[in-house]
C-alpha cells in the first residue's frame, strides 16, 4: 500500500525533527502510565484492598518482563535505522523478517519462564501469604501477553526506525481504550478482581499487536512484513541481540536493584512508606517523556550514521541531550510547585501528601541529571555499541545504589540519605557514559572518515 508518509531523520531542520518524532512517543509513553494508573484505580476501588495488594505485589516483576521486552525492541529499532540510512533494501528487509521471529520467540520463552516460576519469584519478593494466591493468578494470566508485547515491540521499533511514530501511538490508543473499558467490565460486572485486571490487560496487548501487524503487511517498502520471507538470518539475528540483550538486561537489573531501595523505604513508618509509593507515581510520568527522546536520539544517530552524515550524527547526541534535560526539569519544577496537588490524587491523607513531598522535593533537582546517563547510552547505542555501557550502568547505577543503601544509607538512616542515592549515582554513571561514548564516537566517526575517503578516491578515478 502506498502513501505512506514518514518523517525524514536524514534531511531538514534536525531540532524540529528531533521534536516532531518524539511527541507522539511521548504521548504514547505518557496513555501507557495512565493506563496502568487505571488498572490500579479500577481494582483498588471496586475489588478492595486484598486485589489491591495481589497486583501491586507484583509491579517489580511486571516491569522486569516489560522492560527486557522494551530493551529489544531498541535493537530493533537501531538496526533497521541502520541500513536504512544506509539505504540498504535487503538488509532492512532481512532484519525486519528475523527480529519478527527473535522477538516473538522471546515473548514466549519469557512467558514460560514467568509462568513456571511465578510461586518461587513471589515468594522470593516475600509477598504475603494472604495476597500470594491472588498475585500467582494475577501474573500468571499477564505473563500471557507477552508473546503480543513483544510482536508489538518489534513493529514499534521498526516503525519508529523509519520514522513513522504516530501509528504507534494510534494503536495504542485503542488498545488502552478497551483495556479501561475491559477493566471494569470484568472488575464490577463479572467480580473477577485481579484476574479481570489481568486478562483486560492480555486482550489489549493482542489487539496492539495484531494493529502494528496489520499494519506492516500492507507496507510494500523494505519495512514492509511479508510471511513468505519469515526467516532467521544469522548475521542480523547477531546484530539485533548484540544491542537488545543488553538493553533489555539493563532494564530489568534496574526493577531488581530498586528491590534494594524499596526495602530502605520500608525501615520507615507507614506514612514515610505511602508517601513513597505516591510520590513514585511521578518516575513515570517524567522517565517515560524523557525516554521518547533517547529513542529518538538512537533511531536519528543512527540511520545519519549509515548514511555518512557526520555533523548530523553529534547534532543529534547534543541536541537531544539538551532537549531532554530541559524537558525533564520543566516537568521537575510544575512537579515541585504543585507536588500537592498531584499527591492527592492519590492519597487524602495530609500526612501522606507531606511525606510524599519530601521525594518529590529531592527527585525534582535530580530527574534533569538522569539525562546526562539515559541519552548518553541512548547515543552508544545508535552507534552500535550497547554492551559496554549496559555493563556501566550496571556497575554505576545498580551495584552503586545496593552499596550506597548498605552503607551511607545504614549509616544514617535517614530518608533523605536514601533518595540521595539517586542523583550520585545518575551523576556517577553519566561521566563514565559520557567518557566512553566519545571515546566511540571518535573512533566511529574515523571509520566513517576512511570509507567515504576511499568511495571518493575511488569514484574519481
Amino acid at each position: 500500500m502506498r502513501g505512506h508518509r514518514n518523517l525524514s531523520l536524514t534531511e531538514g531542520p534536525l531540532l524540529q525533527s528531533i521534536i516532531k518524532f518524539s511527541i507522539p512517543l511521548m504521548l504514547s509513553n505518557v496513555l501507557q502510565v495512565l493506563f496502568n494508573m487505571s488498572d490500579i484505580a479500577v481494582v483498588g476501588r471496586f475489588a478492595g484492598p486484598e486485589a489491591l495488594g495481589a497486583v501491586g505485589s507484583t509491579t517489580i516483576l511486571v516491569s522486569l518482563f516489560t522492560g527486557f521486552l522494551i530493551g529489544m525492541g531498541s535493537g530493533v529499532n537501531v538496526t533497521v535505522a541502520r541500513y536504512l540510512g544506509a539505504r540498504q533494501d535487503e538488509d532492512v528487509s532481512q532484519t525486519v523478517h528475523t527480529s519478527a521471529i527473535v522477538l516473538l520467540l522471546s515473548g514466549i520463552l519469557l512467558f514460560l519462564f514467568g509462568y513456571i516460576f511465578t510461586p518461587d519469584m513471589l515468594n522470593l519478593l516475600g509477598t504475603k501469604d494472604v495476597l500470594l494466591t491472588g498475585a500467582i493468578r494475577y501474573l500468571r494470566i499477564y505473563l500471557f501477553g507477552m508473546p503480543a508485547l513483544a510482536v508489538f515491540n518489534f513493529g514499534n521499533g521498526v516503525l519508529s526506525a523509519s520514522g513513522d511514530t504516530r501509528r504507534p501511538l494510534v494503536f495504542l490508543s485503542v488498545s488502552g481504550a478497551l483495556n479501561v473499558i475491559l477493566n471494569l467490565l470484568f472488575v464490577i460486572g463479572f467480580k473477577m478482581a485481579e484476574a479481570g485486571v489481568a486478562l483486560a490487560s492480555v486482550i489489549s496487548q493482542y489487539l496492539s499487536a495484531v494493529l502494528i501487524i496489520l499494519s506492516l503487511l500492507r507496507r510494500n517498502e523494505s519495512i514492509g512484513l511479508y510471511p513468505r520471507k519469515l526467516s532467521i538470518d544469522r548475521r542480523k539475528c547477531k546484530q539485533i541481540l548484540s544491542i537488545s540483550i543488553p538493553s533489555g538486561a539493563q532494564n530489568a537489573i534496574f526493577a531488581i536493584a530498586n528491590l534494594f531501595i524499596q526495602a530502605g523505604v520500608n525501615t520507615f513508618e507507614p506514612v514515610i512508606v505511602e508517601g513513597n509509593a505516591a510520590a513514585a507515581n511521578a518516575d513515570a510520568l517524567v522517565y517515560d517523556v524523557m525516554a521518547a527522546v533517547y529513542t529518538a536520539c538512537s533511531s536519528f544517530m543512527s540511520q545519519n550514521y549509515g548514511s555518512g552524515q557526520i555533523e548530523r550524527v553529534r547534532k543529534s547526541y547534543t541536541l537531544s541531550l539538551t532537549l531532554s534535560f530541559g524537558i525533564a526539569a520543566g516537568m521537575s519544577t510544575l512537579l515541585v510547585v504543585f507536588g500537592h496537588t498531584f499527591l492527592s490524587l492519590f492519597t487524602k491523607s495530609p500526612s501522606v501528601v507531606e511525606a510524599g513531598m519530601i521525594r518529590l522535593r529531592v527527585m525534582g533537582y535530580s530527574y534533569a541529571f538522569s539525562a546526562f546517563m539515559d541519552c548518553t547510552i541512548a547515543a552508544s547505542r545508535g552507534l552500535g555499541k550497547s554492551l559496554i555501557p549496559t555493563l556501566i550502568v550496571i556497575l554505576g547505577s545498580c551495584v552503586f545504589r545496593i552499596v550506597w543503601v548498605f552503607t551511607v544509607f545504614e549509616y544514617y538512616h535517614t530518608i533523605l540519605s536514601l533518595y540521595l542515592l539517586y542523583i550520585f549515582s545518575w551523576t556517577l554513571t553519566g561521566v563514565a557514559e559520557i567518557v566512553y561514548f566519545v571515546y566511540c564516537y571518535r573512533k566511529q566517526i574515523s571509520i566513517l572518515s576512511s570509507k567515504k575517503y576511499a568511495n571518493d578516491v575511488t569514484s574519481n578515478k
